[in-house]
């Protein structure tokens, strides 16, 4: 039985492996050609009569800290300034978050501050959200977290995608890390971030045409987020949950990395805990909402996505977990496991394998393979990649627990450090 069971396990964790080589094949081969489309497509987006409105929703709840940077980082995007409506959504705070916006607004009349009313008021970001679509007039939503810094073309990108391919819904950008160097903690989530855009994010549109929409940096049709009845106000990951819904309308989603915002992460451990089991949750709670109708869904190519989803946060997982106790239990007690010597050489291709993944990441990314980053990423395998098994088992005795005791979603904001970065 043990040997079975350790067979099972490597046969899950050399099925994510591969399939991540595959999508970081993907990832590349986009690289090499997406910035093709951009000069077509802002000539057609230029030669319209009238450039479509746009209102950008900032859900934020007591960001004082950032939330002064973020606005003017909004105020400069190069975008009409008659078709744009800036809206900071203050979702039932109780610092300066509102005063410091409300300093903008005399100087900005295209910016505005609103205050969330019940029934959507302190109920979380998706409720924050859809306060925001019932407050707004623009022919397009585009979203950003209250940490973010997009650069001066990002809205105008994101714009130009949605213009130039009618079957769109949502364009997603990029997204970097401003303080990546702050700590030894945002240089792992800097390499994790560039990972999941290029491998995960590029690979799967490249491949399925499938991508998955984030918490920020993103433009959706709002004739598309009306009909589908605006976010989820039960999921913690309201992005994920709404990028199944969007392909199940019969749209899809586009990956077009050049539009890029800058946004602060966790420097401390305690917060990235608290973040990345908030995500690690709210995935689960996606995953066990659509697995049993996957076969129904209209658009077949998100199967890819929900599968994923599925073998990340469950098959995967429990493989690499009943690998490590049988390999631990079988130094205490013989389990005769007759693996031997092989399971070693597979372990060392797996992290061969990890180390060349990321690797080939890093180089596509401007400045990123680094001495220092190389010697992070020698690391990370041993530290990070393992911090992320103990926190989905946590998170997903956190959401049963919270299915059985039918709680309610609370929105956990994710503390912000007073800090520039070093973008």
């Amino acid at each position: 039985m043990a040997n079975i069971l350790f067979y099972m396990s490597l046969l899950l964790i050399w099925i994510m492996l591969l399939y991540h080589m595959f999508l970081a094949q993907g990832g590349y081969l986009y690289y090499k050609r997406y910035r093709q489309e951009i000069s077509t497509w802002d000539k057609n987006l230029r030669a319209l009569p009238q450039v479509p409105k746009i209102s950008v929703f900032i859900p934020a709840h007591n960001e004082e800290m950032v939330i002064a940077q973020t606005l003017k980082a909004m105020v400069r995007l190069n975008y009409p300034k008659d078709r744009l409506e800036i809206i900071l959504i203050c979702d039932n705070c109780s610092d300066r978050t509102k005063e410091i916006g409300e300093s903008f607004v005399k100087d900005f009349p295209f910016l505005r501050v609103i205050e969330t009313e019940e029934p959507l008021k302190g109920r979380g970001k998706a409720s924050a959200l859809n306060y925001g679509l019932q407050n707004s007039s623009g022919d397009i939503i585009a979203v950003y977290d209250a940490d973010n810094t997009p650069e001066k073309d990002a809205l105008w990108y994101l714009v130009m995608g949605l213009v130039n391919d009618d079957k769109a819904a949502a364009i997603v950008g990029k997204f970097r890390v401003i303080n990546s160097k702050n700590t030894w903690l945002t240089h792992f989530i800097n390499i994790e971030t560039i990972c999941f855009q290029w491998m995960a994010q590029a690979g799967r549109w490249f491949w399925f045409g499938v991508a998955t929409i984030p918490g920020t940096n993103f433009a959706i049709r709002r004739n598309v987020i009306e009909q589908l009845g605006g976010w989820d106000i039960n999921a913690m990951a309201e992005d994920t949950e709404l990028t199944i819904r969007v392909y199940d309308f019969g749209y899809y989603i586009r990956f077009f990395p050049a539009a890029i915002t800058w946004e602060q992460e966790p420097e401390v451990l305690r917060v990235w805990w608290k973040q990345r089991s908030r995500w690690a949750r709210g995935n689960q709670y996606v995953v066990l909402k659509f697995i049993r109708n996957i076969f129904s869904l209209r658009q077949k190519r998100i199967m890819f996505d929900i599968f994923y989803f599925f073998f990340t946060y469950f098959l995967f997982f429990f493989g690499v977990i009943m690998s490590n106790i049988i390999f631990v239990m079988n130094l205490i007690v013989d389990l005769n496991l007759s693996v031997g010597n092989i399971a070693i050489v597979l372990w060392i291709i797996a992290f061969l394998l990890f180390l060349t993944e990321v690797m080939i990441t890093l180089s596509i990314e401007r400045n990123q393979l680094t001495w220092r980053n190389i010697l992070f990423v020698l690391t990370m395998y041993f530290t990070y990649s393992q911090m992320w098994i103990v926190l989905i088992v946590h998170s997903l005795f956190l959401e049963m627990r919270r299915v059985l005791k039918k709680e309610d979603h609370k929105w956990y904001k994710t503390e912000r450090f007073s800090v520039k970065g070093d973008k």
